[in-house]
């Protein structure tokens, strides 16, 4: 094995030398000479040589050369002595953190190294050695990205999750949720837990144990540059983040016996109108449970082939508040005025006049809860139909989790 050494160019009044080399893997990446404490040398330039083997520090890092895996810690090792200080960075961006272990011999960086990366690597022992070095991770061959909900700086409803959808496949769901971090300004309890979004897509949502409190600050790190989701998923080759406000503490009470539909603020009603929901005893009723408000998508048109209800409809509809992504909205529905407060009597949503809507969509936010119960329904909403966590007991919800 070759040694490649060059000078550090600086000498101090007093030292012994102090040799630090670091090394990939077998092959030497580069040495630093520097002098430290004790005799002064000699005007001739020759050291006594006292105390040199035990001065010498060797530096190994784990990964190495043009093509190293990616997806592992960087460990630089020190074969003498205790490191001071590391710093490995990738090129043109952030620093890595990391840890020196308790005797001094080892620094950890808390991520892995992520693909098709270069990285320079800077180590200092408690003498004043120090050494630079470098490598380049592989490329990725597959890449996976994601969707965030909520978007960043919004202000969303007391029932709104973090939602996280992923383009492929998610194997080492371990792994990835580790790499979700979770801040809340009141440390909110909540929960990751995995499903099958209605997309067919996997899926991970952190919903808290019950709704925010109003007023609530969250933020989400996914620190997943460098993470393998597994096979047939590919790598992550970025960070994601996104933060936001909870809102006013709003809750939309549905009661399909009575045919009401109320708004309640703060504990008080601000709003109680009759409705009209699905037609019982089939396809057309409407879903019961917990619905979170998926968007406030105004005037849209609504066909019934998109849901599957055949040829019945083909309308604009104004006030329209998508509740889930198999069709039912809470809208405007003048055409079914005859059935407001008396029978449910739609295709499945949840129809108010043009006022009564135009008014309820004015006030509710994204994220508001649409608390929905009665006999006349056909089912619950299912946990990836939307925003169906709160469908959810919280002991089966954190028995999701992948962690």
């Amino acid at each position: 094995m070759t040694t490649a050494r060059r000078s550090a160019g600086r000498t101090a009044p007093l030292g012994r030398p102090v040799r630090l080399t670091l090394i990939a893997g077998t092959a030497v990446l580069g040495t630093l000479l520097t002098a430290c404490s004790g005799a002064a040398a000699s005007d001739s330039g020759k050291d006594s040589g006292k105390g040199r083997a035990a001065s010498d520090a060797r530096i190994s890092v784990n990964l190495k050369g043009s093509r190293a895996a990616a997806g592992k810690p960087v460990e630089v090792t020190l074969d003498g002595g205790r490191l001071k200080a590391v710093k490995v960075s990738a090129e043109g961006g952030e620093a890595l953190s990391g840890r020196i272990s308790a005797d001094g011999r080892t620094w950890t960086s808390d991520r892995p190294a992520a693909p098709g990366t270069t990285y320079g690597v800077e180590a200092k022992n408690t003498e004043g050695g120090s050494a630079k070095a470098g490598f380049t991770t592989a490329a990725a061959d597959k890449v996976n990205k994601l969707t965030l909900v909520p978007g960043k700086n919004t202000t969303v409803g007391v029932a709104q999750p973090l939602s996280v959808v992923f383009d492929n496949p998610v194997k080492d769901r371990a792994a990835v949720e580790k790499a979700l971090k979770v801040s809340t300004s009141n440390h909110t309890e909540g929960s990751w837990g995995w499903l099958r979004d209605y997309s067919g897509k996997d899926r991970v949502d952190w919903r808290p144990k019950e709704y925010w409190k109003s007023g609530t600050k969250v933020t989400l790190d996914a620190d997943l540059n460098g993470i393998d989701s597994g096979p047939s998923g590919g790598w992550f080759v970025r960070d994601y983040r996104t933060a936001f406000t909870i809102g006013a503490d709003q809750v939309v009470k549905v009661d399909l016996d009575r045919h009401r539909l109320a708004l309640k603020r703060d504990g008080k009603t601000v709003m109680d109108v009759p409705m009209s929901a699905g037609t019982p005893g089939g396809e057309k009723a409407s879903w019961r449970g917990t619905a979170v408000l998926m968007a406030k998508e105004g005037t849209i048109n609504m066909r019934s082939e998109t849901v599957g209800l055949g040829n019945a409809y083909d309308k604009m509809v104004d006030s329209s508040m998508r509740l889930t992504w198999s069709g039912m909205y809470a809208h405007a529905a003048p055409w079914n005025a005859a059935y407001f407060g008396v029978a449910n009597h739609s295709s499945g949503c949840v129809g108010m006049s043009d006022s009564n809507a135009a008014a309820l969509y004015q006030q509710v936010r994204v994220g508001d809860p649409f608390e929905i119960t009665g006999a006349d329904a056909k089912g619950t909403v299912a946990e990836g139909n939307g925003y169906g966590a709160w469908n959810v007991s919280w002991s089966d919800w954190q028995a999701k989790s992948a962690l």
